[in-house]
């Protein structure tokens, strides 16, 4: 009678993402898309496993979006230098490892996409919070990162 309640449910969690959107100052903004890849990346490993390849592929999907469109676009590589050039080639090498985990179907890519996006995440919100990490300081939790690239 009154249709699905997901559907109900969905729109609902809809309207709260938008306004939680829409009052997110923009540190939080990149902390939502670091959080939005990250659920991709555990659902595409999570439908890899239950062998749904179809869901699988749009989960992928969505994460590579997220990182492309969401975090790479939103670097200024001006005001950003060396620590945005890094995070760029950082960005593309997920995306080039994400492609490789879709059409190889590799459980170990996904996990290893993930523990690079859990690193930048819980780097990001360390910068964002009283006493963290101070960049105009020199600390630069991201050399660390350059350890991925050469995997």
């Amino acid at each position: 009678m009154f249709g699905s309640s997901n559907k109900g449910a969905q729109s609902y969690a809809k309207v709260g993402l938008e306004t939680g959107i829409g009052a997110a100052s923009p540190h939080k903004l990149i902390a939502m898309l670091y959080d939005g890849a990250l659920v991709a990346v555990l659902s595409a490993q999570m439908h890899m496993k239950a062998g749904n390849i179809p869901e699988k592929g749009k989960s992928i999907s969505r994460a590579m979006q997220l990182i492309d469109h969401g975090l790479r676009a939103s670097l200024d590589k001006n005001a950003g230098g060396e620590i945005a050039e890094n995070l760029d080639a950082l960005y593309e090498y997920m995306g080039a490892r994400l492609l490789t985990a879709n059409l190889k179907n590799d459980l170990a890519i996904l996990e290893e996409v993930q523990r690079l996006l859990t690193d930048l995440r819980d780097t990001w919100n360390a910068i964002g919070t009283p006493g963290g990490i101070n960049l105009a300081n020199g600390d630069a939790p991201v050399a660390r990162m350059s350890n991925y690239a050469s995997a």
